[in-house]
């Protein structure tokens, strides 16, 4: 799984072949296959696992530990993006990069639209902590600048979370 995460993360789905994936991990081919019988159930473990890692120990606990009040932690997210857009290990979204490789259409792509959903619900209940007035209307503009942040970082905009950060706080201060 950890070879998989490597590559899906990097390079995405159509680019990396389960071959690849089990000459770097190392594992025999029936090993593979017991565990993940297609392709798309090995992507779909590394969606899974990507949920995790990324969405819920790097994002939401990381704007956890930053901020103190809700609105704080709503603002950290941009805070630990950040930092994200500016390491070495900046690899996007892996859940947007896979919907628009797959499409809206493919169980992979349904799957992504799933867990950028989830993390949309995340900002909600973030956003009713705060005491936000439309709390579900907030998350999703502040899930578009989330996303829009992202893109902006692969495109080589360092800045982006903090641009996008700025305009949370116009958001905020129009819900609060």
């Amino acid at each position: 799984m950890s070879a998989a995460y490597a590559l899906f993360s990097r390079r995405g789905v159509r680019d990396v072949g389960v071959d690849e994936v089990i000459a770097r991990s190392g594992v025999a081919k029936a090993t593979l296959y017991r565990h993940f019988p297609s392709k798309d159930d090995l992507v779909l473990a590394f969606l899974a696992r990507r949920e995790r890692q990324w969405t819920l120990g790097m994002i939401v606990a990381g704007a956890r530990e930053r901020g103190r009040t809700p609105e704080e932690r709503l603002l950290a997210i941009f805070d630990v993006f950040d930092d994200w857009f500016r390491s070495d290990d900046f690899d996007s979204c892996a859940f947007i990069n896979v919907l628009l490789e797959m499409g809206g259409e493919h169980p992979l792509g349904r799957a992504s639209i799933s867990y950028l959903a989830n993390i949309r619900c995340l900002v909600c209940a973030m956003a009713e902590e705060a005491g936000l007035r439309d709390a579900e209307g907030f998350a999703r503009s502040l899930h578009i600048l989330m996303k829009g942040s992202i893109i902006s970082a692969a495109e080589g905009d360092t800045d982006a979370a903090r641009r996008a950060r700025a305009m949370a706080c116009a958001l905020i201060e129009r819900h609060r």
